[in-house]
């Protein structure tokens, strides 16, 4: 029986390690996963890097961060319905008996509910860490699907990526994207790429925010339409504050879109089965396990990295 996994932990805001830990006891209807590779969150892990993380369930240091993990399983609970050997996404686990776990997947081995692992074919690889990115994407479109999908997305990170491809996936309708690091705007994307500041709209009806900026509302609300929907679908660390009267004048709807669920991950799973969402060129760079520090500085400073993988084969 696997005890101990060596893992990824923020000590405390910007002290990093890693180090061994000790895994809880499985539980009937828990699985014991070997991880392959983990993707950083430049958006969660940043905050709980920096210490910038808002009050949030569970969320004291030190602690192994990290919910994009795919690996495969090696035991299975008497009450599973998972097979030894299956290889799974891991959306994080039920965490450790000497250090936090938020979310707790950056580690070689975990312990974790059946319930939450998503079966995955044995061919994908590392492109696995981008579907918990894929399933928000599907969940911020299904918060807008009685509108119609968004005629501008904010944003050309990891998530604003997949956003466009899934909403050209699924209604067939390529979108205007925003970014103001010119670094993200480089490349051939089959949709346009702009700096806000060179767009002449102002008749956007549905705008998908990802890129986190608390100020999001006063930098576009001159861009939208009357009675436009903004719908916020990053993480906001600072409070969403703006002035009032553009967007009175406008009568905009603010809508919010939280994390995946179920049939998020369902949608975003039969799109990369169906051919119909592509997953390549999000990862830009990947680190050993042991290089961990470096990875998430590289993963944090460096605009040209989309999505940083740590690999855990070696561990």
């Amino acid at each position: 029986m696997v005890t101990t996994s060596t893992a990824v932990v923020f000590e405390q805001p910007g002290e990093m390690s890693v180090r061994r830990v000790q895994l809880p006891e499985p539980h009937a209807t828990d699985c014991v996963v070997k991880v392959h590779w983990t993707g950083i969150s430049t958006g969660t892990e940043r905050l709980l890097w920096d210490g910038r993380m808002p009050p949030f369930p569970g969320l004291a240091y030190p602690l192994v961060p990290g919910y994009e993990s795919v690996g495969s399983v090696v035991e299975c609970g008497a009450e599973t319905n998972v097979e030894v050997g299956q290889r799974v996404f891991i959306p994080g686990s039920r965490g450790f008996t000497d250090v936090h776990g938020l979310f707790g997947g950056a580690a070689h081995s975990l312990v974790v509910p059946a319930e939450r692992l998503v079966k995955l074919p044995t061919e994908m690889e590392s492109t696995g860490v981008l579907l918990a990115l894929a399933g928000t994407a599907c969940h911020a479109l299904r918060r807008m699907e009685d509108l119609g999908p968004p005629d501008l997305i904010i944003g050309h990170g990891a998530l604003g990526r997949l956003l466009a491809r899934i909403t050209e996936a699924v209604y067939q309708k390529t979108v205007t994207v925003w970014e103001t690091d010119a670094v993200r705007r480089e490349g051939s994307h089959g949709y346009t790429v702009l700096d806000p500041s060179e767009d002449t709209r102002r008749d956007y009806q549905r705008v998908c925010d990802v890129s986190g900026a608390h100020d999001i509302i006063d930098q576009a609300v001159h861009h939208f339409a009357k009675h436009a929907t903004l719908c916020l679908a990053g993480f906001y660390a600072a409070p969403i504050q703006f002035d009032f009267p553009a967007a009175f004048m406008r009568e905009i709807d603010i809508r919010i879109s939280a994390e995946w669920q179920d049939q998020d991950m369902q949608t975003a799973m039969d799109l990369v089965a169906s051919g119909d969402l592509d997953l390549s060129n999000i990862i830009t760079h990947d680190q050993p396990y042991d290089s961990a520090e470096n990875a998430y500085e590289t993963a944090f400073s460096d605009p040209a990295c989309l999505k940083m993988v740590l690999d855990w084969r070696d561990a």
